[in-house]
């Protein structure tokens, strides 16, 4: 009996240890627990709980402000496409969704990156009838999925500027437009969206975009532009800093890419390599100020970069966890973190 006794607390034991390693995802865990959970997913898989991780997601009101929850987004959407013929199973076990919360499902789907994604929208439709509009926007293309969005907006060539010169009357008020044109440059919670899908597939296909925007780390031309390239410049270091895997990847990428992309390249592989970051953070801080002092490189416009404060750097979810905001990495909205200004956060690092 006493030998039963001592067998059972030792299985006891070792379930208990193997908990602490791999948290069970349950309505009652945090969400602390589950940003721990989606951040050490990649390296172990856990397809059977990711429902009940999104249902704490949206318990939590994880996606109350869409700027601030990229991050869960492209989780969701790279657990769609992790596992084409479970999709529906998986997309079908969000429901019930609030109201207020289903443009998550719809825009996950979109950004899923499954070849039957449109197939699989149509289908949960019926189940979202206020995200008709939504819907169909994605049905026809006017709402562009995850690969579809363009880096930046093409640059209008002399032909075009001629055009309009010509054609648009020189006396009239020219109304100002909403430039509702979706692209990485101008969309800073979309390098968040590619991380959360890193974090749920581990392909690399979403880290080749965010290597694609690290020339924008010394653009002295648009603030969006410096901005989302200094924080894809800085995650990647951060993240390759604690994944083996990444940072075999970047420096095998070396020697593929072109002088504009292999140079801050260089950069983020060294940092990675040397835990050495603190010198990306000062790097970009000095771009900001050489902006704010002498304008951009085609308009010195001293008027314009006035009206740039610590407000208008905003701080993605996922570069806060690069900043070292959260110790375990995805920090998000925790504490309001999003809401603070990229230069403000950094300067107080110094």
């Amino acid at each position: 009996m006493r030998y039963a006794a001592l067998v059972v607390s030792s299985l006891l034991l070792m379930q208990s240890a193997h908990a602490e390693k791999t948290p069970d995802i349950d309505p009652r865990a945090s969400l602390a627990v589950v940003q721990q959970w989606i951040y050490n997913y990649r390296a172990k898989p856990d397809y059977a709980h990711v429902p009940a991780a999104v249902r704490i997601l949206f318990h939590s009101q994880s996606f109350k402000e869409p700027e601030n929850a990229g991050i869960y987004l492209g989780f969701i959407a790279g657990a769609i496409g992790s596992n084409p013929e479970k999709a529906d199973q998986l997309v079908a076990s969000f429901f019930p969704v609030a109201p207020e919360d289903e443009w998550v499902i719809v825009r996950a789907i979109a950004y899923s990156g499954l070849v039957d994604w449109r197939n699989i929208l149509c289908r949960v439709a019926a189940r979202m009838p206020g995200r008709r509009v939504m819907i169909d926007s994605y049905l026809s293309g006017r709402l562009p999925t995850l690969n579809d969005i363009p880096l930046e907006e093409a640059t209008p060539g002399m032909m075009d500027k001629l055009r309009v010169a010509f054609t648009r009357n020189p006396f009239s008020k020219e109304e100002r437009k909403l430039n509702t044109k979706l692209t990485f440059a101008t969309n800073q919670d979309l390098l968040d969206t590619l991380w959360g899908y890193y974090f749920a597939t581990g392909s690399h296909v979403p880290i080749q975009r965010i290597i694609e925007m690290l020339p924008w780390s010394r653009s002295r031309d648009t603030v969006d532009k410096l901005t989302v390239g200094s924080m894809a410049r800085y995650t990647l270091a951060s993240y390759a800093i604690r994944d083996a895997s990444l940072r075999e990847f970047l420096r095998n990428e070396l020697a593929r890419q072109k002088p504009p992309i292999k140079a801050p390249l260089a950069e983020v592989v060294d940092a990675a390599d040397t835990v050495e970051i603190a010198a990306l953070r000062k790097d970009a801080l000095a771009a900001v100020d050489e902006l704010k002092a002498k304008g951009s490189d085609s308009r010195r416009n001293l008027d314009f970069w006035g009206q740039v404060g610590v407000g208008a750097l905003s701080l993605g979810c996922v570069s806060a966890a690069a900043l070292g905001q959260v110790a375990i990495g995805i920090p998000c909205v925790i504490g309001g973190s999003a809401s603070q200004g990229l230069l403000e956060f950094w300067e107080k690092q110094q």
